[in-house]
């Protein structure tokens, strides 16, 4: 009867790491959004953004489009 011998490092490490790759999973779960949800969530954010840049009235400039009144025959 020869009893196996282990790495007692080796086993914690992996035991760590399982762990910390349990912690992340979990977090990812409760917390993270799939690229896909990033993605549509920025496309959404920039065509609202196009849409409300599109909506913008542009100030008229005094100097680029003459007023339709001559000021001396206006009463």
């Amino acid at each position: 009867m020869t009893a196996e011998i282990i790495n007692l490092n080796k086993v914690r490490k992996a035991r760590e790491r399982a762990d910390r790759e349990r912690e992340a999973h979990e977090n990812r779960l409760k917390y993270g959004q799939s690229k896909t949800e990033r993605s549509l969530a920025d496309a959404q954010h920039r065509k609202s953004q196009a849409d409300l840049d599109g909506a913008h009235r542009e100030k008229r400039r005094a100097e680029d489009e003459p007023d339709d009144i001559d000021p001396s025959t206006a009463s």
